[in-house]
């Protein structure tokens, strides 16, 4: 992208005045800054939206996100013939000094006074893909009482954002608001610590009208009081954890940071599966099934997948939209219920697929790009693992490759689940069983699906129908002979008869072939050569269309399972 010459002589133009401002600060005839100056600029943080400010032509609109402080922040897009300028008028004191400085993100951004009696003065950044400070100074003149303060892009480029302006120095008699900058918040600490949450507080603010909280230097939370819940941790790590305070003056400086490790798990919810484990896929859409909050997902489960993640615009890179149909008031309800089902021993993976999913990993980049945001969106939301329920096909090389790196970034209690069709685990030389065996290190379980497949081939070479007994427990015998440990084989069936197409067994048949595979009774016509004891247990297709029948499936089958041996 090429700004033109024309272009560059009216960057130089207004980048040069910067210099001289510089010079006017430190001009003694200028009265300096005290301890009793405030931002003069009123809406600073656009909390009112436009309030106080005037945008050409209609090009800017205040947004809430991306912000630097606060709730809200300018978008203000340029076209081919204008540079989308915002500017405000500010009340001043002749003979005074100001400091003039805002947030900017996006494409080129500029920041200006005119009108100051001595020297104009602006700055600029030709664009950035995070917040990036401006900032200058200015001298008032002997008979200015009021400057014009400004922000721009340039002409044809793409939008630029600004947040938390200001303008300060003495009080030029514009009224109560402007008001200052908050104070930086005192007296942060800790309170109660889980292995995944910590609950903060600190002193309020009279002024503040927000506060934002960091980890480790990021944003993570914000609250209106002085009190906040951080989920989504990792037991048994240190965090550092700082407050700042907003209003519409901008944002305070960060406060004094507080130390916290959270404690050791207690199974389940740290990633620890249980030895004998119950799956459930939760939907995250409506599709006729009862909808439910994850709060509202059966005790019986240990694993929860929520369904499903989503495919980018970059190969093998995945992102997760939490779908309002599900009745969610915010993503921080959402985060919060993951937290509270981890925290009672329950392991909340991501599940990458599905029927239209279209997610394909098959190559070192793809690789690294599911890797990579896999382990972003746990660390956002929570999340203990990944389940792969790719439908559309695998490359068995990258696949593991991706799990692989994986693993690496989020430690051994990552939980990594699979489920294959049935024509998918029929022999070892299929991609989803190569992959299988390719991680088997690091895999939990593998729930294939034992319905929507019409009959197969059991481990004895004959032919089995789906919806028996005989089904389940030969077809599994594949995955326990064909290289799969035990712990990481489970029995996936519908939770009930509109969950699926076609393969749909009563609870009681699954029940069966548990006993049947650990410890050689209720086979069918079918009986394995040798028991599995440390089998782990069984899925269903889903949480919301078990909730629709009653629980019947759940409420039979849990039990069962954790009563294995």
């Amino acid at each position: 992208m090429a700004v033109g010459a024309a272009a560059a002589l009216a960057v130089t133009a207004l980048a040069a005045p910067a210099q001289s401002a510089d010079t006017n600060a430190a001009d003694t005839k200028a009265a300096s800054t005290t301890a009793a100056d405030v931002n003069v600029a009123k809406n600073a943080g656009f909390e009112a939206d436009l309030s106080n400010w005037t945008c050409a032509a209609n090009s800017g609109a205040a947004v809430t996100s991306p912000v630097h402080g606060g709730a809200k922040a300018l978008k203000a897009t340029p076209s081919g013939q204008g540079t989308a300028e915002c500017s405000q008028i500010v009340a001043v004191k002749p003979n005074s000094t100001y400091k003039l400085s805002s947030w900017v993100q996006g494409s080129y951004a500029y920041l200006g006074a005119r009108g100051t009696g001595t020297t104009d003065v602006s700055t600029w950044t030709p664009g950035t893909s995070s917040w990036q400070q401006l900032s200058t100074s200015f001298t008032t003149g002997a008979n200015t009482t009021s400057v014009t303060v400004y922000t721009h892009g340039w002409y044809g480029q793409s939008a630029y954002y600004v947040d938390d302006v200001s303008v300060f120095g003495p009080d030029g008699g514009g009224g109560t608001d402007p008001v200052e900058i908050p104070p930086v918040p005192a007296g942060l600490a800790a309170g109660t610590t889980t292995p995944t949450s910590v609950d903060l507080s600190w002193t309020p603010s009279s002024t503040a009208t927000g506060y934002t909280v960091y980890r480790d230097g990021t944003k993570v939370a914000s609250a209106s009081g002085a009190s906040t819940t951080v989920t989504g941790l990792t037991p048994e790590t240190t965090y550092s954890f700082q407050v700042s305070a907003s209003n519409g003056a901008g944002e305070s400086a960060k406060s004094t940071a507080v130390s916290v490790r959270t404690p050791k798990g207690d199974g389940g919810g740290d990633g620890t599966v249980p030895r004998h484990a119950v799956t459930g896929y939760w939907q995250n859409f409506n599709n006729g099934a009862t909808v439910q909050k994850l709060r509202d997902v059966s005790s019986q489960y240990d694993i929860i997948a929520v369904s499903f993640a989503d495919a980018t615009t970059t190969p093998g890179q995945i992102t997760f939209n939490l779908d309002p149909a599900v009745g969610y008031a915010s993503t921080a309800d959402f985060k919060a219920d993951i937290a509270a089902k981890k925290a009672a021993g329950k392991s909340v993976i991501l599940s990458v697929g599905g029927e239209k999913g279209t997610i394909s990993v098959n190559s070192d980049a793809s690789a690294t790009a599911f890797a990579n945001s896999a382990y972003a969106l746990m660390q956002e939301y929570g999340f203990n693992g990944v389940d792969i329920d790719l439908e559309n096909g695998i490359n068995p090389t990258y696949m593991s490759k991706a799990l692989r790196q994986l693993s690496a970034k989020a430690g051994p209690k990552l939980a990594l689940t699979m489920a294959p069709q049935t024509i998918d685990m029929q022999s070892t030389s299929g991609g989803y069983f190569q992959t299988a065996l390719n991680v088997k290190d690091i895999l939990t379980v593998v729930n294939m699906q034992y319905y929507n497949s019409g009959s197969m081939l059991g481990c004895d070479g004959k032919v089995y129908s789906q919806g028996s007994v005989d089904f389940l427990t030969a077809l599994a015998c594949i995955q326990l002979e064909g290289g799969l440990d035990p712990s990481q084989v489970g029995i996936g069936v519908p939770a009930s008869t509109r969950g699926a197409g076609s393969g749909y067994v009563a609870p009681s048949v699954v029940n069966n072939a548990l006993d049947c595979l650990t410890r050689g009774t209720g086979c069918g016509s079918f009986k394995p050569s040798k028991t599995y004891p440390s089998l782990r247990g069984a899925m269903t297709w889903s949480t919301n269309w078990d909730a629709t029948a009653g629980h019947a499936w759940s409420n039979a089958v849990g039990p069962k399972v954790h009563s294995l041996p």
